[in-house]
């Protein structure tokens, strides 16, 4: 789906919301809201069920809550305004890439 700047927090040890948080970017609500709907059905269709999904009537910041992993897909705009990676990624030196 072309996600831009994709990048995966390790969590283990800061909450006990989940293991991993994603968090990446689309260029406009559209692509935001078919990157989410990619990655909810990708679930499905490994068998891990259904995901709990917030924001994706706006899909200026979706977020999927897939148990162990949190994935948040933003808007540049957005994903600067509420910076998570710093929020959650603090004392680490950058989130690690995923490519």
């Amino acid at each position: 789906m072309k996600a831009e700047e994709t990048i995966a927090i390790d969590l283990v040890g800061k909450t006990s919301l989940a293991d991993t948080m994603i968090i990446t970017s689309g260029r406009s609500q559209r692509h935001v809201g078919s990157i989410a709907d990619k990655f909810i059905q990708e679930m499905k269709n490994r068998g891990y069920g259904n995901a709990r999904v917030e924001g994706m009537p706006a899909c200026d910041w979706v977020l999927i809550d897939a148990g162990d992993v949190l994935v948040h897909v933003f808007r540049p705009e957005v994903r600067g305004f509420y910076n998570l990676e710093k929020m959650w990624g603090a004392d680490r030196p950058v989130g690690l890439a995923v490519g």
